[in-house]
């Protein structure tokens, strides 16, 4: 999380779905860097049986979501390309 709020610009705006389990956030950072936090809950057991069930039959690909690849080390290239709108999803790999 605060990596997502470091590297956005002032202005900006960090999403988030769920509850962020273990984070603490310094609240004088988070103020002074003048980006805007949001989130909320993700009704998961609404929508995943019948996902699971489409995924199991192979009528949807969820990987397909992930349309770039990258290092751990160049992810801010990864959130580069998405906010360039040249990726839908940067996946990081160690």
């Amino acid at each position: 999380m605060l990596q997502a709020i470091r590297s956005t610009r002032p202005g900006g705006h960090v999403g988030y779905v769920g509850v962020a389990h273990e984070v603490t956030l310094p609240g004088m950072e988070l103020f002074l860097s003048g980006v805007h936090l949001h989130g909320g809950p993700a009704p998961v057991r609404r929508f995943l049986p019948e996902l699971i069930d489409l995924a199991l039959k192979r009528e949807i690909d969820p990987g397909r979501v992930f349309d770039l690849s990258l290092p751990l080390d160049e992810a801010a290239e990864g959130y580069r390309a998405m906010d360039e709108r040249r990726s839908i999803k940067a996946l990081l790999r160690p």
